[in-house]
């Protein structure tokens, strides 16, 4: 005869409670690890080239707000950049010459910040000025939505809004580049 009552033992009923609030934690982790690598996934396929580019909309380090839909209509060199970055610097000076260069012709240049400092990239942004704008991305969606894994890295992205080359590193700007370049400028919407 049991002492309790005849109810089962405390121990054995927390127990399998215990094991069926474990299973139910790794099922939903289990789902929200399915959810976001299907979602991220997604997201890298669209910054391929030839597929549509991610828009966006970030702050500017001047003030203001930039959104790529914007920029339909024109070349947008989208350049991925961090203060922390020493071959980033020269890449953005470099990237600043281009701008001045072909402006007329049709050239956004849009600077991204993946820093997790945002004080670090403001105050870097505004002791490197630039003519075109930098933007701070925060929360990192858009360096994410582009697949974006080295620094520095840029997105040629056509008139139409669809990616035409994704090129991780900076090995200076070269003539095949600006090559690529100049025959989007050519090209009419």
């Amino acid at each position: 005869m049991m002492s309790n009552g005849g109810r089962r033992p405390a121990l054995l009923f927390i127990s399998k409670e215990l094991l069926v609030t474990r299973w139910f934690g790794r099922l939903t982790l289990t789902l929200i690890l399915a959810l976001y690598t299907a979602l991220h996934g997604a997201a890298c396929a669209d910054a391929q080239p030839g597929s549509a580019a991610p828009d966006f909309a970030l702050p500017a380090a001047s003030g203001g707000n930039v959104r790529l839909s914007e920029y339909r209509g024109d070349v947008v060199l989208l350049a991925f950049w961090s203060s922390r970055c020493a071959v980033c610097v020269t890449q953005l000076t470099a990237l600043d010459d281009l701008q001045t260069t072909y402006r007329s012709a049709g050239l956004v240049t849009l600077a991204v910040s993946v820093d997790d400092d945002l004080a670090r990239a403001t105050r870097f942004a505004k002791s490197h000025p630039a003519r075109f704008p930098l933007l701070l991305d925060r929360r990192k969606g858009v360096s994410r939505a582009y697949g974006i894994e080295r620094l520095p890295t840029t997105v040629l992205i056509d008139r139409r809004g669809r990616v035409h080359s994704v090129q991780p590193d900076f090995r200076g700007i070269d003539n095949s580049y600006v090559a690529q370049l100049r025959a989007l400028l050519d090209d009419p919407l």
